[in-house]
């Protein structure tokens, strides 16, 4: 009978689901952290960082898909699958923050809790940095505190998420 049952549910919502997945996406150059510009960014690879939220994820109950790319038109295919896909979305666009239209675009389509981070200040840094296209398309925006930032973000993102209505 439970067999019968479960090839008829109906798949149930992300933010539904036991363990909701939350989708960490990084933009372009992230795939140096550690490398370039350590002093700005810190030391840590991105695979350290991978690492960090992945541990924190599971401790909240959340498991997470982390991804990188330099690519623009594959970070918004990301950002459209998490529409389908994620509970919430943590995203580091990078510089894209900066420059895309398309990127704040595609975040205006989701539904999903938004969490912008960055590792630096980017209000502290040069003036073209200052301004983002991703922060009014974003539920939340959390910079300068390096690595951390993402933690916090996964400690907002499960906030939000228990906050939400269950049905």
């Amino acid at each position: 009978m439970c067999r019968f049952k479960a090839a008829f549910a109906r798949p149930q919502p992300p933010h539904l689901m036991a363990t909701m997945l939350i989708f960490v996406l990084n933009g372009p150059n992230l795939n140096l952290l550690g490398k370039r510009e350590p002093e700005v960014y810190g030391k840590a690879s991105l695979g350290d960082l991978k690492q960090l939220v992945e541990t924190k994820a599971k401790a909240l109950g959340l498991a997470i898909d982390f991804r990188q790319s330099n690519h623009e038109g594959v970070f918004i295919d990301w950002i459209h699958e998490a529409r389908e896909k994620a509970a919430g979305l943590i995203l580091n666009p990078g510089a894209y923050t900066h420059t895309s239209i398309a990127i704040h675009d595609a975040l205006k389509a989701l539904t999903c809790p938004t969490i912008e981070v960055h590792l630096s200040n980017i209000h502290a840094r040069e003036a073209f940095r200052r301004h983002s296209y991703v922060s009014p398309a974003a539920t939340g925006v959390i910079c300068g505190l390096g690595a951390h930032g993402y933690l916090a973000a996964l400690d907002a993102l499960r906030g939000l998420l228990d906050k939400r209505p269950k049905d």
